[in-house]
């Protein structure tokens, strides 16, 4: 299907991706900069034949999805970070429980309250869990108004595949920038229940939603489960895409909104006769480290660039095991790198 491009804000994809994926059930509750989000939703769900609830908290909220998901209907919740934080709980016991689900994370700095502008801090929450236990989530990083369409309409897909949460990871930046969509798939309808849903009978059989092992081996049985479907994500689910020419002198990696700024250096610094390229992560767990790790082979340094203290330069560091200086340069508190500062960091690291 091929349809005229829609000129869109990155909330609004989100809801149409979510529409558009037979998503059956909303739960959330308001905070910015994530608020259209629930606000577009609102009105579609219900024109839709589908169910929204603005719950009283973040809690409730995300205990809502875990009861629409154990019925194995297609579900999702948004927020903004300290929002997410509260939701962590609820976000372990889905997993643990192995229910499908959708949480979008319009990310704004902290810590604390922090302030409502855009921030790359949740890196640590999102891709080591974030709640206790042995457990992880999916997360997908988009960079552009396209992706979080297309990345939202794909969470539910990766979602009902491991029966495990999806996490999109985007910020306010990409939450209210407007840009062309083009809406190329099919919407769905609302698929049928899955069939290991739980369905409140006493009659035949009946599924059990639980997360409570009380002998240890047996909850060490279900963490060794778990951790192969991780590790079978880690396989087969892995996304990433670069831009680096064969003379590039050293490589930015970034993603989601860092990752445009870095565009833009690059041009600046071709100009001043650099040849740069950039590396972006798109799932962020599990984590490209294998194509991170082929980058200390084609480039003399790395540049990590985030809109945090630094915290996928963890990662970047742990891929190429010292083969090659990994530097970082980020901002925090919700600023915005602009791409000259970008583009002299990285001069700076080319020129020693």
């Amino acid at each position: 299907m091929t349809t005229p491009r829609q000129l869109m804000k990155g909330n609004e994809a989100i809801c149409r991706a979510a529409i558009d994926a037979g998503c059956a059930c909303f739960f959330g509750y308001p905070i910015t900069p994530q608020n259209q989000i629930p606000e577009y939703l609102s009105s579609l769900m219900p024109q839709h034949g589908r169910v929204f609830v603005q719950a009283e908290s973040e809690l409730a909220a995300i205990n809502m999805v875990y009861g629409a998901a154990a019925t194995g209907v297609r579900a999702m919740t948004s927020s903004s970070s300290p929002g997410i934080s509260l939701k962590q709980e609820g976000m372990c016991y889905l997993c643990a429980s192995e229910l499908p689900m959708v949480i979008v994370n319009v990310q704004r700095a902290g810590p604390g309250l922090g302030n409502i502008a855009p921030a790359q801090s949740d890196y640590f929450q999102s891709t080591r869990g974030g709640g206790h236990g042995d457990y992880r989530t999916l997360v997908l990083a988009p960079a552009t108004v396209q992706e979080l369409y297309d990345l939202t309409r794909d969470a539910f897909d990766l979602a009902e595949k491991y029966r495990n949460p999806v996490l999109i990871l985007a910020d306010a930046v990409l939450g209210q920038m407007m840009e062309p969509v083009s809406l190329t798939r099919e919407p769905l309808p609302m698929p049928a229940p899955l069939p290991w849903g739980a369905r409140g009978t006493r009659k035949g059989s009946r599924t059990v939603i639980n997360s409570l092992y009380i002998i240890p081996e047996d909850l060490e049985a279900v963490n060794l489960r778990l951790a192969e479907k991780y590790a079978q994500m880690a396989r087969e689910d892995v996304r990433y895409t670069e831009e680096i020419p064969d003379n590039a002198e050293a490589v930015f990696v970034a993603y989601g909104s860092a990752a445009r700024v870095c565009m833009t250096a690059m041009e600046q610094l071709e100009a001043r006769g650099i040849s740069t390229g950039l590396a972006r992560p798109i799932t962020l767990f599990p984590y490209p480290y294998e194509q991170i790790s082929a980058l200390a082979n084609r480039a003399q340094h790395l540049l990590v660039v985030e809109m945090s203290l630094g915290q996928m330069v963890e990662d970047v560091r742990l891929a190429v095991e010292g083969r090659v200086p990994v530097h970082f340069y980020g901002r925090t508190g919700g600023v915005v790198p602009t791409p000259d500062e970008v583009a002299n960091a990285m001069e700076k690291v080319i020129r020693g």
